[in-house]
């Protein structure tokens, strides 16, 4: 073997990282920290690549922005790459900038975290009339995705919203609070004008089974009280208990916590208080959504459910007994899924890479030397944010393991990649040019003067949406 080839003592284990969403940079992190970079035993150089010109993935454009525990994981994500030790490459896409032949030229190793951004199917009639949205969609809107329309049709008074995790709550409390409360985050300014303009009166979540079944969490639970103007309803025919149910409530504090708030809101009889709030969030349990209805010019009119009766296991049966509401606006929040890649196998029903452990599998099932995955195209679209630091903990293990048998890459120079990215004319973005766009919105928002009535209002900052200018700041 060459000796360039050799990835100790010679020269560093060269690794890129596809996705610097949180699972990206806690790969990172952990593959910089591992026993054998501490112990002197061999070096790492890591280049962490990103499609979007900012890194921080779902956290900059998945996520309602009034989330204040949010901050706190960016600051992390922060820290472990304003270290220097990790190079960010913004503004390359994979497939389509960088090729998967590429990437083995100049690395030992590649590991996919790229997530999963898609909205989860619905397969019910009429979920493709003209005012049903996916959830993922509005999310990357609101928060100011660089590659979706500036604009989004907000003309519903009732809106249904489908889904019991916390992406459902994020999207329903975003429609329903009024968007003068979300002045001093960082929302893009064409999503308060938008927002501003709707005429929403009534959200309406729902969720297929019971209280003690919900997915989302006590936070996000909570976050729904804060709201200025907008009651919450609930109903009593959807609070229903069976076995497994009340073992949950009896074993799980966070499940307890939560049916112990909704049942709270019911006794407190929130909609009969003498000054009715403009707005109305409903909490509806035990629905499946079985149509969405046409209102006869092919947008949506409502939306017919089947109520459901708990089956002793925590599980949901159908009734037989149907309900339509009126609504205009239908949003799927059923959960994300993650897209194809490029040259790797794909398992569509479940949108992830088929993989071990993190090691990459080929069509027949076996690894691909020096390709690995973490995160949400890893494991699925499940569990939070934390959780995917025992993912990457995972995956980096059996890259370690694998360390001394990885195909060597050809050029591990790191500036020949560099050389390779201006060779093709690609406007890739560094961790010195974020630090630039982030200066900039943060300036933005000090800058900002509110209108009559909220010039109180303290701005943190505001969002740069369009792609051309974050390259052009960040690029300086």
């Amino acid at each position: 073997m060459s000796n360039h080839g050799e990835t100790t003592p010679t020269r560093p284990l060269r690794v890129a990282i596809v996705g610097a969403g949180p699972a990206g940079v806690y790969a990172a992190d952990i593959l910089t920290k591992s026993g054998g970079v501490k112990d002197g035993d061999f070096e790492v150089s890591i280049d962490l690549f990103e499609a979007y010109p900012a890194p921080y993935g779902l956290i900059r454009y998945g996520v309602a922005p009034d989330h204040p525990r949010i901050k706190g994981i960016v600051n992390a994500l922060h820290k472990v790459l304003d270290r220097g030790d990790i190079r960010f490459l913004g503004n390359v896409t994979y497939g389509r900038d960088l090729t998967l032949h590429d990437f083995r030229a100049f690395y030992d190793a590649v590991i996919f975290s790229t997530g999963a951004v898609k909205d989860a199917d619905l397969g019910i009639p009429g979920i493709d009339l003209q005012g049903s949205f996916g959830g993922a969609d509005f999310v990357s809107w609101y928060d100011g995705h660089p590659d979706v329309p500036r604009d989004w049709p907000l003309e519903a008074k009732e809106i249904a919203v489908i889904g019991n995790g916390n992406v459902a709550l994020d999207v329903a409390r975003m429609l329903v609070k009024h968007p003068e409360e979300l002045l001093s985050t960082e929302i893009p300014d064409n999503v308060y004008q938008g927002l501003k303009a709707s005429p929403v009166t009534d959200v309406h979540v729902f969720g297929r089974r019971g209280p003690a079944q919900v997915k989302f969490t006590p936070l996000e639970l909570r976050e729904l009280s804060h709201m200025n103007d907008v009651d919450i309803v609930l109903y009593p025919e959807d609070f229903e208990f069976d076995d497994a149910s009340d073992e949950a409530i009896r074993s799980n504090n966070q499940i307890k916590t939560m049916v112990n708030t909704l049942t709270n809101w019911l006794v407190e009889e929130h909609t009969e208080s003498e000054n009715p709030s403009s707005r109305r969030l409903h909490l509806h349990f035990l629905h499946s959504p079985v149509e969405v209805l046409d209102d006869g010019t092919g947008k949506v009119g409502g939306i017919k459910f089947e109520r459901m009766q708990l089956d002793g296991t925590g599980n949901a049966k159908g009734t037989g007994e149907f309900i339509d509401y009126p609504v205009q606006a239908v949003y799927r929040a059923i959960g994300y899924h993650g897209s194809a890649l490029d040259e790797l196998e794909y398992d569509a029903k479940r949108g992830v890479i088929p993989n071990e452990g993190g090691r990459v599998l080929d069509a027949e099932g076996n690894p691909v030397p020096g390709i690995y995955a973490t995160g949400w195209i890893k494991r699925g679209p499940v569990g939070l944010i934390g959780h995917t630091k025992g993912d990457a903990l995972e995956t980096i293990g059996f890259l370690l393991e694998d360390r001394l048998t990885l195909p060597p890459a050809k050029n591990p120079d790191p500036q020949a990649i560099i050389d390779l990215l201006e060779e093709r004319g690609i406007e890739y973005t560094t961790w010195e040019g974020w630090n630039k766009l982030d200066a900039h919105e943060a300036g933005l928002g000090a800058a900002w003067t509110g209108p009559e009535g909220l010039d109180h209002v303290v701005r943190e900052r505001i969002k740069v949406v369009p792609r051309e200018e974050m390259i052009r700041i960040s690029r300086g």
